[in-house]
């Protein structure tokens, strides 16, 4: 479920399993940990239920098209 809370957040998803081991193996990272970090109190994760070690994308729109980021939540 995405989760937009006003218009200048930009939208985070919370990723399953199958989907954080294609972003792995896509940028060859051995763990999710080697991705930046947003912290869990973050109020753009309120509504998605997310703990430490999820891994979160957030895309972000602008003048050239729509931008793909991924964080991992950290206490």
């Amino acid at each position: 479920m995405a989760n937009q809370i006003n218009v200048l957040i930009p939208v985070h998803r919370k990723l399953d399993e199958q989907e954080v081991s294609s972003i792995l193996e896509k940028y060859s990272l051995v763990d999710v940990f080697k991705l930046p970090k947003i912290k869990i109190k973050d109020i753009a994760l309120a509504n998605l239920e997310a703990v430490a070690g999820d891994v979160i994308e957030i895309e972000r729109v602008s003048f050239v098209g729509k931008t793909k980021y991924y964080r991992v939540v950290v206490e």
